[in-house]
C-alpha cells in the first residue's frame, strides 16, 4: 500500500500539471516549456504505474486516452438539451424581445454570445471532478462519450478553487480551430488520405470515435458557456455572474460576450461580429441571445423543443449559382411529399452539392421555378442546401414551369392537404411502399426502439422477402428462421443478432414505443410528455381533443393527429398485437412517487426564489401530493406559489385573473392538513 508521502507527491504533481494545462490551453499563457512538461508527465505516469492503487481517472496522464468503446451508452440528461429557435433578421429579434417583455416586464437585460459551430456537449462534475460527458442526442438522451472528452486538454478534469456546487452540469461546444483543421487536412492530403469537409464535421466525427487514444491525437478545443445546478438561483442571480465563476473554476469560456440593456445594443453586437468573424481562429454561424436573469429564465420557461428565454441569430450562409436539372419528389414515412431539386454539381461551403430541398408546393410557387432555371443556393448551417432565388434573366425561352403533382409519385393516390399545412401528403399509408418502409425504418431506429442488427437496408430486404409488412411482423421473425436463412447476405450470426435485438427491444419504455409508432407530428419529446401524462395506451387511445390539448404545449394539430390515429381500427389492432407480443404500453412508476392526494385536482405554478428549498424540489413535492404543474399563468391555474424576486408582470397577471397567490409555508399547510 502506498505511503502518505508518496500519495502527497503524486497529488502535488497532478495539481501542478493541471495548472500548466490550464495556463496553456485556457489562458494561452504557458509558464513551462513543452519538454519540461513532458518530463513531469512521464514522472507522474511512472509513479502511477508503480502504484496502481492510487489510480485516478481525472489524472493528467489519462488525457492521452486508450479506452476502446464498442457501443456508446445512452444517458438521460438531468436537464434536457433543447435546441434554440433561429432568427434571421432584426424584426424577428424585436418580436422575440416583445414576447419576453410581455411575459416578464420591461426590466430585462440580455447576454450576447458567439454561436460556435461545433458539437454540443453536457459535462457533469461531482465534488469538483468530471464524472460524465454526454452528447446532445435527441435532447432528452445522448451518448456517453466521457472517455473521449477526457482527452480534450482545455476541459478541466479537476476544478480550481472550492466555491462550486457539489453536483452540476455544464454545457459547451466542442470545436476545432481553423488553422489546426487546415494543417490536419494538409497532412492527410500528403499521405493520400481523404480530407475532411469542415471543422464542425471533423469535431463531431472525432467525438464518436471508438478509440479514445485516436481522439487524443486530434486537436480539439471546447468553450463552456452554461451552468445547470439545483438552487442555481441562490448561487448566482444572472447568467453573466455564472460565466465569471466558470472562469475562476478553470473552465475555458469565450471572452467575446456582452451584457446588453436593449435590442439596439444586441443588434450592434450582431453587426460587429458579422463583419469581424473572420478575425476569429474558429468558425461561428451566428449569435446567441439569452435573458440574463435566472429567475426571469425560469418564469419564461420552455416549449417542447426550445427555451423561451433564448434565441439564435443566424448569419447569412454562403451562396452560389448553379443550374436546376430536374425536380423529383420523395414520399416520407408519414406520407409527406417533399420536392427535391437535382442540381448541376457545384462546390459550396467545402462540399459538392448535387441536391437541394424545396420544402413544399408553396416554395415552388414562391420561386416561380421553371425547368433548367439558374438558381441561387445556400447551405443553411452548412448542412442542408436550399434554393433561395432564381435568376429569371437567364431563364431559357419556352421553359416549362415546375408543377407540383396532384397524385402520389409512388402509388398514384390523390394527394391531400390538411388545413393550415404547407405540405401535401399521401393518405394511402397502408399500401404506399415508401411509407411502409419509412415507418418500419423509423421504428427500429436508434431514437425509437434501437433494434440492434436491423438497419434501413435490412428492413428493405425483409419487406421485399415478404417477411415484414408491419411493425408486429418484426416480433414474429423468430418463426421464420428458415426463410431468413435463405436470404442472400444474411448469415447465421446476423440472423441471431437480429432476433436478439428484436427480443431486447421489448424492454423499451412506453414513450419510446409511442414515438416509434411514427404518428404524424409526434416527436420524441412530445411522446414522452404524453406517455407521462396518460400512463397507459388505453387512456391515451380514448382521450378527446380537449383532453389532449389540456396538456401543456400540446396544440390542436398534435391532438387531431392522435385522435385520428387511434380512431383507426387497424392501428388499434396492431397495438393489441404488439401488447400480446410483450411490448410495454404503460409507464412504470416507482412506489415512492405518490406520497399523498392532498393536492389532487389542483394546478400550481412556481415563481421566484425560496430560502429553504429549490424550485425543482418544490415541484416534486407538489406532484408527489397529487398536484399538477403548469408553466404559465392562465384561467386554468389555481395557485401561484410565490418566492422572493418574483417578476412584477407575473404577479400583476395573477392578480388580474384572481388567482390565489400563496407562500411555500402556506403550501406546506395544505399538504400537512
Amino acid at each position: 500500500m502506498a505511503n502518505t508521502s508518496l500519495r502527497e507527491k503524486i497529488d502535488a504533481l497532478r495539481k501542478e500539471l493541471n495548472q500548466y494545462n490550464y495556463e496553456y490551453y485556457v489562458l494561452a499563457q504557458p509558464s513551462i516549456s513543452d519538454f519540461d512538461f513532458d518530463q513531469k508527465l512521464k514522472t507522474l505516469e511512472k509513479l502511477e504505474n508503480e502504484n496502481p492503487e492510487l489510480f485516478d481517472p481525472n489524472s493528467p496522464t489519462q488525457k492521452v486516452g486508450g479506452e476502446i468503446t464498442k457501443k456508446f451508452k445512452v444517458v438521460t440528461h438531468t436537464w434536457p438539451m433543447l435546441s434554440l429557435n433561429n432568427t434571421y433578421n432584426e424584426q424577428e429579434l424585436k418580436d422575440f424581445d416583445t414576447r419576453v417583455r410581455k411575459a416578464i416586464g420591461d426590466q430585462v437585460e440580455y447576454v450576447c454570445e458567439l454561436k460556435f459551430d461545433g458539437l454540443s456537449i453536457s459535462i457533469r462534475y461531482e465534488y469538483g471532478k468530471m464524472t460524465r460527458a454526454v452528447t446532445r442526442g435527441n435532447g432528452v438522451q445522448g451518448d456517453d462519450v466521457t472517455a473521449n472528452v477526457r482527452t480534450i486538454r482545455s476541459i478541466p478534469q479537476q476544478l480550481k478553487g472550492d466555491k462550486f456546487p457539489d453536483f452540476f452540469e455544464i454545457r459547451g461546444e466542442i470545436f476545432m480551430h481553423r488553422a489546426a483543421f487546415l494543417r490536419l487536412n494538409d497532412d492527410r492530403r500528403e499521405r493520400g488520405e481523404q480530407t475532411f469537409a469542415n471543422p464542425r464535421n471533423f469535431a463531431a466525427g472525432t467525438i464518436k470515435l471508438q478509440d479514445s487514444s485516436e481522439v487524443s491525437k486530434r486537436p480539439l478545443d471546447c468553450f463552456l458557456y452554461f451552468l445547470y445546478a439545483d438552487n442555481r438561483e441562490k448561487l448566482f442571480k444572472t447568467h453573466s455572474e455564472s460565466l465569471k465563476a466558470l472562469q475562476n473554476w478553470g473552465f475555458h469560456t469565450s471572452k467575446h460576450t456582452s451584457v446588453c440593456q436593449n435590442m439596439d445594443e444586441v443588434w450592434e453586437f450582431i453587426e460587429y461580429w458579422e463583419k469581424n468573424r473572420s478575425s476569429l481562429s474558429f468558425d461561428i454561424d451566428g449569435i446567441v441571445i439569452k435573458v440574463n436573469n435566472y429567475i426571469q429564465q425560469d418564469d419564461l420557461g420552455f416549449t417542447a423543443k426550445s427555451p423561451r428565454w433564448a434565441i439564435s441569430y443566424k448569419y447569412k450562409a454562403e451562396e452560389v449559382y448553379t443550374v436546376l436539372n430536374e425536380v423529383t419528389y420523395q414520399v416520407g414515412r408519414t406520407g409527406a411529399v417533399t420536392p427535391v431539386a437535382n442540381l448541376e454539381p457545384i462546390l459550396l461551403a467545402g462540399t459538392t452539392v448535387k441536391r437541394a430541398t424545396l420544402h413544399n408546393a408553396n416554395e415552388i410557387e414562391r420561386l416561380n421555378l421553371h425547368e433548367q432555371d439558374t438558381v441561387l443556393i445556400e447551405k443553411g448551417g452548412e448542412i442542408i442546401p436550399k434554393i433561395i432565388s432564381v435568376d429569371t434573366e437567364k431563364r431559357k425561352k419556352n421553359a416549362k414551369p415546375v408543377i407540383y403533382p396532384s397524385s402520389c409519385p409512388e402509388c398514384g393516390t390523390t394527394l391531400i392537404r390538411e388545413a393550415g399545412e404547407a405540405i401535401y401528403f399521401c393518405p394511402n399509408d397502408r399500401y404506399c411502399i415508401p411509407q411502409i418502409l419509412g415507418r418500419l425504418q423509423h421504428f427500429v431506429s436508434k431514437g425509437a426502439m434501437d433494434i440492434n442488427g436491423i438497419g434501413n437496408e435490412t428492413i428493405v430486404t425483409l419487406y421485399h422477402a415478404g417477411l415484414v409488412k408491419k411493425i408486429s411482423d418484426l416480433y414474429t421473425l423468430k418463426e421464420h428462421t428458415k426463410e431468413l436463412s435463405g436470404i442472400e447476405r444474411l448469415g447465421e450470426k446476423s440472423i441471431q443478432n437480429m432476433l436478439r435485438g428484436v427480443e431486447k427491444s421489448k424492454e423499451k419504455p412506453f414513450e419510446r414505443i409511442l414515438f416509434g409508432l411514427g404518428i404524424r407530428h409526434i416527436g420524441s419529446t412530445v411522446a414522452q410528455k404524453i406517455a407521462n401524462h396518460f400512463e397507459t395506451i388505453e387512456k391515451l387511445s380514448k382521450a378527446s381533443i380537449e383532453e389532449l390539448m389540456g396538456i401543456h404545449e400540446i396544440g390542436e394539430r398534435i391532438a387531431d393527429s392522435l385522435v385520428n390515429y387511434f380512431g383507426d381500427d387497424e392501428h388499434l389492432n396492431e397495438i393489441e398485437k404488439l401488447k400480446a407480443l410483450g411490448l410495454r404500453f404503460e409507464t412504470v412508476k416507482t412506489q415512492t412517487e405518490i406520497l399523498g392526494d392532498q393536492l389532487n385536482g389542483k394546478t400550481f405554478l412556481i415563481s421566484g426564489v425560496f430560502e429553504t428549498i429549490s424550485r425543482n424540489e418544490l415541484k416534486e413535492q407538489i406532484e408527489k401530493h397529487g398536484g399538477k404543474m403548469l408553466s404559465s399563468i392562465s384561467s386554468k391555474l389555481n395557485y401561484l406559489v410565490a418566492g422572493d424576486n418574483m417578476g412584477p408582470s407575473k404577479l400583476a397577471k395573477a392578480e388580474k385573473l384572481n388567482i390565489d397567490i400563496i407562500s411555500y409555508e402556506q403550501l406546506l399547510k395544505m399538504i400537512i392538513k
